[in-house]
């Protein structure tokens, strides 16, 4: 049973998409600005002010921070270099001669980005549109605050999947789930007897836990509804050719808490690894949608519900509590798993419609209630336990937040 979209919300939606386009194409004008602030604080001062800076090297600073900003820009000009591929499939980078395993077409609704925090990890929508009045829109729209530090959060978040510099971080995430994923299946040693199991990682960032399970041999599908994360996903997977191809500066956007001009400036290589890189044979799709639109349908009594049963396992990572209604998000992710399938979680409870200025519904439950309702939907809740990590985090920095994450793996009962 297909969807359909009023006008009103196709609109509504080419609207958002060509607003994320605009942000990212007005990242150098914003945040040239606001280096430039820094400069005109300056000549605020006395005199004998100016000259301990200069002696500082203080300007010169600002110059580095400046050349940092236009090399982002350059990147992130890369990404949006063809917005088009939000009307055609996004395949998983695999050999040219190899059968690709097709995604939804990218997308993602205009309120998409209201549930990413501190933590970014949205979800998404599969179905494409004309952009051709895009570019008009874009020279019109003026990127908010917010749109901007949802653009800074994606360079952040390069680091966190692409780079070796966000190796502790994924150590500290990825490897219990992956671990835990193939500890379920243990009957399946291989990656040539995992083919057919299917894995499943809702709010996939950029893609590097689910290219991490496809690269154990599970046919794995990520599911992600930024479009901030979706375009630079899809440079990171389908336009490398690579390692350490791109160089950026994540931390250029703040001087608070830094030791050294380095924390700041230092420059990041990505990505780490070559996605394309990926074993013959492999499964790999990033599909663009909202989880609950596309794996939690309703359908009419009779109907065929193709996600129901599907999966052999779920991984969600920081991904839950970007729920408006955590019952129907565990109720999807029970009724979509195959019997005795596993779901492994790894995340916090920061919940992103807590105290929302839209007047979206948001149901907030501490751990030990989403704990119980699991167990009353009806998973087996094993292997319990805290892990203390960080997310995005700059190494270098002075100030540093730490998630003491909650871990499990819960089979269907």
């Amino acid at each position: 049973m297909s969807q359909t979209f009023s006008d009103a919300e196709i609109e509504e939606e080419q609207k958002h998409f060509s607003n994320v386009i605009a942000t990212f194409q007005q990242y150098a004008q914003y945040s040239l600005a606001a280096n430039n602030r820094r400069r005109k604080d300056i000549y605020t001062l006395p005199q004998g002010d100016k000259e301990l800076l200069d002696a500082l090297g203080y300007r010169q600073k600002l110059q580095e921070v400046d050349k940092a900003i236009l090399a982002n820009a350059e990147f992130l000009k890369l990404i949006v270099a063809n917005p088009e591929i939000f009307g055609h499939d996004l395949d998983s980078p695999k050999d040219a001669d190899e059968d690709k395993a097709g995604c939804g077409t990218l997308h993602e609704h205009s309120h998409g980005d209201a549930h990413s925090h501190s933590h970014s990890h949205p979800h998404h929508h599969n179905h494409s549109h004309d952009h051709s009045n895009a570019s008009q829109h874009q020279r019109k729209y003026k990127p908010t605050d917010f749109d901007m530090d949802k653009l800074r959060s994606t360079l952040k978040q390069f680091v966190r999947d692409w780079s070796q510099e966000g190796e502790e971080e994924r150590e500290t995430c990825y490897m219990p789930m992956k671990d835990a994923l193939v500890a379920h299946f243990s009957d399946k040693p291989s990656p040539e007897l995992r083919k057919n199991i299917r894995v499943l990682v809702p709010g996939a960032g950029l893609g590097r836990l689910a290219y991490d399970v496809a690269n154990l041999g599970f046919a794995c599908q990520g599911n992600e509804f930024s479009h901030y994360m979706l375009l630079a996903s899809y440079l990171i997977l389908n336009r490398t050719d690579t390692i350490g191809q791109y160089t950026i500066y994540p931390y250029v956007h703040s001087f608070s808490n830094l030791p050294d001009r380095d924390a700041m400036l230092h420059p990041v290589k990505i990505p780490d690894v070559l996605p394309s890189a990926l074993p013959a044979g492999s499964n790999f799709s990033l599909v663009a949608g909202d989880f609950e639109e596309i794996y939690g349908a309703e359908y009419e009594e009779g109907d065929v519900e193709p996600q129901a049963g599907q999966w052999d396992a779920v991984l969600t990572c920081f991904f839950i509590d970007t729920a408006k209604n955590i019952v129907n998000y565990l109720r999807i992710i029970h009724r979509i798993l195959a019997p005795g399938g596993v779901w492994i979680n790894m995340g916090p409870l920061l919940w992103h419609f807590e105290n929302n200025a839209t007047n979206d519904p948001s149901i907030e439950l501490d751990l030990e209630e989403v704990k119980i309702l699991a167990r009353k939907i009806g998973f087996v809740i094993s292997d319990e336990r805290m892990i203390d990590t960080t997310y995005t985090s700059n190494s270098r920095s002075m100030l540093g937040y730490v998630y003491k994450t909650a871990f499990w793996t819960a089979t269907k009962a």
